[in-house]
């Protein structure tokens, strides 16, 4: 790999805990699915700093950033952009909207109505939106962080199986334990520290993270073991709906990203078995009946992790007998 990704990343953590405190591993998945060049659902109570996350992680790479507040009444073209006529030139111009920034905070994604859900796929899916006829690149690298708040059902629309599967992975901040709360509020006392924050990396460095990831080797074993729990996913007793093979995809790329994270350029069941709760979650449609028995998509990812068979590849039998030999 040309860049360190493992450095880079740790520059990008480091920086952000100076403003989310005592949430590394969830730091580590994220930026795993931001090195696989995937989106983020951050679903979560409020409060518990998923904004904030999103302007820290912005601020770090030194990337362009917006927020879009969504309410029942915002439009497509608030997002997309609108073609406005300038009347000294006599020509249409085109003003963008906040999905022209490399990061996009969609705040409380589940306010907007299905069809302005439904202006982020393009963008979210194929890094392009047309606007009028007009196709537009967005500039790389791009991110979007969408949150929702899973206890307030009043006046939302819920997402879409479509766009949700568009989500590279879900993800859940939680409450901080005392000790780290109390943390925060020191950090607090004087001013927010994301005021002070200044980017660690470049977008250049990020861009060539993601490059350096889809170079990390994944062994036959393990890639046979990544089918093997989202194939189990389409039979499980409980569930409606399985993973598709776009899960299996988002598997397979944010393996390699951790592995590269922790330094490696090969992945392994481990790295399978740490992204399987985030990616594959989501992405499950549990029957009625399973539903009603209070049986959840976590608990059934949990199963299929149980029930595979963890390969040994020839890089892990060569590191173990490299460990015993000492």
């Amino acid at each position: 790999m040309g860049v360190d990704v493992a450095d880079v990343a740790q520059r990008i953590i480091a920086n952000i805990e100076k403003v989310i405190v005592g949430k590394r591993p969830v730091l580590n998945l994220a930026l795993a699915a931001y090195f696989s060049e995937g989106h983020i659902l951050l679903e979560d109570v409020p409060g518990v700093a998923k904004t904030m996350f999103a302007r820290a992680l912005a601020r770090s790479v030194g990337c362009s950033f917006k927020r879009l507040q969504c309410t029942p009444d915002l439009l497509p073209s608030d997002i997309t952009g609108v073609s406005i006529f300038n009347q000294k030139t006599t020509e249409f111009e085109f003003r963008p909207g906040p999905i022209f920034a490399q990061t996009l905070l969609a705040d409380e994604i589940n306010r907007a109505t299905p069809r302005t859900q439904a202006a982020l796929l393009e963008a979210m899916a194929e890094r392009r939106v047309t606007v009028d006829g007009q196709t537009y690149g967005l500039k790389p690298p791009f991110l979007v962080i969408a949150t929702q708040n899973p206890v307030d059902q009043e006046g939302t629309f819920p997402l879409p199986e479509a766009q949700l599967d568009r989500f590279l992975v879900r993800l859940s901040l939680g409450y901080p334990s005392m000790d780290e709360e109390a943390k925060m509020l020191s950090r607090l006392q004087h001013g927010h520290p994301i005021d002070e924050l200044k980017p660690v990396a470049t977008a250049e460095e990020v861009i060539a993270c993601q490059d350096a990831v889809r170079g990390v080797e994944v062994d036959e074993k393990v890639k046979r073991y990544i089918l093997q729990v989202v194939h189990a996913s389409r039979g499980h007793e409980d569930v409606l709906l399985g993973g598709s093979p776009r899960a299996s995809i988002a598997l397979f790329r944010t393996a390699q990203a951790l592995a590269a994270l922790h330094g490696r350029d090969y992945a392994i069941p481990d790295d399978v078995k740490k992204m399987a709760q985030p990616v594959l979650a989501h992405r499950l449609i549990l029957k009625p009946e399973s539903r009603l028995r209070k049986r959840t998509a976590a608990a059934v990812v949990h199963d299929l992790i149980g029930e595979a068979r963890v390969p040994i590849t020839d890089r892990m039998k060569a590191a173990q007998e490299d460990y015993f030999s000492y």
